[in-house]
């Protein structure tokens, strides 16, 4: 059974701005439910306008909210978000960074603005549900409990960033594209037929509070400016310098910089970042491979699983599954990879998944390379 109420239900709609979550406002309202669309203002200064498909929640953003709303014929407010979405979501961005992590603030802005602030203050005044564009599905169990279920499409699914939403959240959310088989060409011409203007507005691709896309120029305007160190191989050997480890992710390959070639020609790659001592190591790409990883303050869509289990594991927002055996001890979450991945950072969620259900989401804490066998951790 889907999510799909049987009786109308107060629902408010969290307008971006853009295509998918104006279609979903305009879904839930010709489903029969009463529904209120609200436009969530995150930044304190929202003056500047988008440059091409980057950024979000400019003034821009909230008068296409504005349009669509009236087009559809809801009421439609502006909720000022902009300091809970700082301290919960730009600053612990910085912070990780700061860290040597690599974190996803996609998922800390639903965790703890979509379904956290808002929910909390929609259920306060009376809603029964807040209603995203989000690409996912919940699913009401035989037992009577909810489930997070990949989207019909998986080539659109976003379940992987909706993974930090426990039984609670679940209960109150809302995803009218989840179920339906219909490329973004179609979402753009449905909401053309529907007279929304955003039928034809570009998606935003980007971290939504660095408009111009310029991450490493944002955390060093944040983190002191530049502070320079070594970049060294896996043998301790300086192959040059870098202008901030913080501007440097597990895996990357360009922008590296250094001066001379490796031995064997073949191209390096960032496999540690440390900030105690401000240095990167490089080296070649078979030394990403990794074969586990622990994971720390894990969040379970429903109840936790007890003992040993067989899943599959989803690691970036739009990567593929691997097939893992995972464990949770003492609040800690034991990952080991059926054959293994490359590119897994610190700071990353790992989310499991049982078939198409969420089991839960956690933040990556420690990972396990092949070769070493020694952990690398932040």
């Amino acid at each position: 059974m889907t999510q799909t109420s049987q009786r109308p239900l107060r629902v408010l709609a969290a307008m971006s701005g853009g295509v998918d979550s104006a279609v979903a406002a305009a879904r839930a309202a010709e489903a029969g439910h009463d529904v209120t669309g609200v436009h969530l203002a995150l930044s304190a200064n929202p003056q500047s306008f988008r440059t091409g498909a980057r950024g979000c929640c400019t003034i821009e953003d909230s008068r296409d909210a504005r349009r669509a709303a009236d087009v559809i014929g809801i009421p439609f407010y502006v909720w000022d978000l902009a300091e809970r979405f700082r301290e919960d979501v730009v600053e612990d961005f910085v912070a990780e960074y700061e860290a040597g992590r690599t974190p996803n603030p996609c998922l800390r802005c639903n965790e703890k603005i979509k379904f956290a602030a808002l929910l909390d203050k929609a259920l306060a005044l009376g809603f029964d549900a807040v209603c995203t564009g989000h690409y996912a599905t919940v699913v009401l169990a035989s037992d009577g409990s909810r489930e997070l279920h990949r989207a019909s499409d998986m080539a659109k699914d976003q379940s992987y960033v909706l993974g930090v939403l426990d039984e609670r959240q679940l209960a109150h959310a809302m995803f009218p594209l989840g179920d339906t088989l219909t490329t973004k060409d179609e979402i753009r011409a449905e909401a053309e037929r529907r007279g929304l203007a955003v039928a034809k507005k570009p998606d935003s691709h980007d971290i939504c509070f660095i408009a111009d896309g310029d991450t490493q120029g944002f955390l060093a305007d944040r983190l002191g400016g530049t502070a320079q160190g070594d970049i060294l191989d896996e043998s301790g050997t300086k192959l040059g310098t870098h202008e901030g480890a913080f501007g440097f992710t597990i895996g990357q390959r360009k922008g590296l910089r250094i001066g001379h070639p490796a031995a064997d020609g073949k191209p390096r790659y960032v496999l540690d970042i440390s900030p105690v001592n401000n240095t990167v190591t490089v080296g070649p790409v078979e030394a990403l491979d990794v074969t586990a990883l622990t994971a720390i303050k894990p969040r379970w869509c429903g109840t936790p699983p007890s003992g040993p289990g067989t899943y599959t594991a989803q690691l970036r927002a739009h990567g593929g599954e691997t097939e893992v055996s995972a464990e949770l001890t003492d609040g800690t979450l034991h990952v080991s990879f059926t054959e293994p991945v490359r590119g897994v950072a610190p700071g990353q969620a790992v989310v499991l998944y049982d078939g198409t259900r969420v089991v839960g989401s956690a933040t990556i804490a420690t990972t396990v390379r092949r070769e070493t066998a020694a952990a690398t951790s932040c």
